[in-house]
């Protein structure tokens, strides 16, 4: 970035250092940006890979060492009133948020036969509503030059016995594509990224090798893969990319 001062971005989902969103965090700080990010300890508690207690300590400490200022804050975006008062905590405390990156799910396997409507209803509480309710909060404090503001979501295909989250997926893909036309008198970019599957520590070995062979590089996806991606849209030269779902999957074909 070309200003003294660094812009601000905000990342959800950082609950994990070996996630995709610490990834995407690191990338941000280490080209130019201050970074918020936003975790939630008990999602991670009551996923098999347990919480990691030592994740937000760590991951503000990778981002200083990039020399951002950095805020992290624990956030359940199922509540409905979460979104507006994070955004609100991040522009008060380190400025007016010019970038927004989505990596915050819910996501519990389950087939249509066996989905609860509790389960159904959390999903699109904060894969769906939520960033919808982020996006309009973003878009009311937005102060930043014309076509300097990004949004930027992550989304799935998978949707076969995992339901809720794929469907609430889909509706995260119209919402923010749709802020695209919506916000363009803000100057404001937003589009979609889709990851493919990246191992992140919840892969079995069967699950490994099958990805792998369904890749066309032969390999399975890292966040910093994605991270390239996510810093590069959020760059002066990724201005250009607006209202796109893009696949940064190396060639993945399930």
């Amino acid at each position: 970035m070309s200003e003294s001062r660094r812009p601000v971005a905000l990342v959800t989902g950082v609950g994990r250092r070996a996630g995709i969103g610490a990834g995407i965090a690191a990338g941000l700080a280490a080209t130019g940006w201050d970074v918020a990010f936003s975790y939630l300890t008990g999602y991670d508690a009551r996923m098999p890979w347990g919480a990691d207690a030592e994740a937000r300590a760590e991951t503000t400490a990778v981002l200083k060492g990039y020399g951002a200022r950095v805020l992290a804050v624990e956030a359940d975006l199922q509540d409905v009133e979460a979104p507006a008062a994070l955004i609100g905590k991040v522009r008060n405390e380190l400025g007016p948020v010019r970038a927004l990156v989505m990596v915050h799910a819910e996501s519990v396997d389950s087939s249509i036969l066996d989905t609860t409507v509790e389960s159904f209803d959390r999903h699109f509480a904060v894969n769906a509503r939520a960033v919808w309710l982020l996006i309009k909060a973003f878009a009311e404090q937005y102060d930043e030059p014309f076509g300097a503001g990004r949004i930027i979501a992550l989304t799935s295909d998978h949707t076969t016995h995992n339901l809720p989250y794929g469907a609430s997926k889909g509706a995260l893909d119209r919402i923010t594509l749709a802020a695209a036309e919506e916000l363009k008198e803000l100057g404001v970019t937003a589009n979609v990224v889709n990851p493919g599957p990246i191992d992140t520590g919840w892969m079995s070995p069967e699950i490994k090798q099958l990805g792998i062979a369904a890749t066309a590089l032969g390999r399975l996806g890292t966040p910093q893969d994605t991270a390239n991606l996510i810093s590069f849209l959020c760059s002066e030269r990724g201005g250009w990319m607006n209202g796109q779902l893009l696949y940064s999957n190396g060639g993945f074909r399930p």
